[in-house]
């Protein structure tokens, strides 16, 4: 579906901790793991801005940021602006030890807000 000019657009945004150097093939999991979470969470409390992402195409994007605590304080941005989130929180079945956390999303919601929180991020 196209988006008119004037239209809000939507994204949902997965940040993913640069300092545990995944392989690409787990951080493909953990960022899945983050979309599916957000994604459910807003069409359970805020179907409005889901049925909006889904139908635009599902804009996914993903940033990174150096540390734990950074993830930490941008979960609490999200909730103090009200946006679906979701920290993943890795089983320890494979490459990390049990129980790291290792990306939070965000989203979907819309692109203003959303970039308030992680607009000045680096791309992963």
């Amino acid at each position: 579906m196209a988006v008119r000019k004037g239209d809000l657009e939507y994204k949902l945004v997965i940040v993913v901790r640069d300092d545990l150097k995944m392989s690409v093939g787990k951080l493909a999991a953990q960022v899945a793991h983050a979309a599916v979470s957000c994604s459910l969470q807003a069409k359970a409390k805020n179907s409005g801005w889901f049925h909006s992402w889904y139908k635009e195409g599902q804009k996914k994007v993903v940033v990174r940021v150096k540390t734990l605590e950074e993830l930490f304080e941008l979960n609490e941005k999200a909730a103090k602006a009200g946006l679906p989130r979701s920290l993943v929180t890795d089983a320890g079945l494979t490459e990390l030890p049990y129980n790291t956390t290792t990306c939070l999303g965000i989203g979907p919601g819309p692109d203003g807000l959303v970039d308030s929180i992680t607009g000045s991020l680096p791309l992963a």
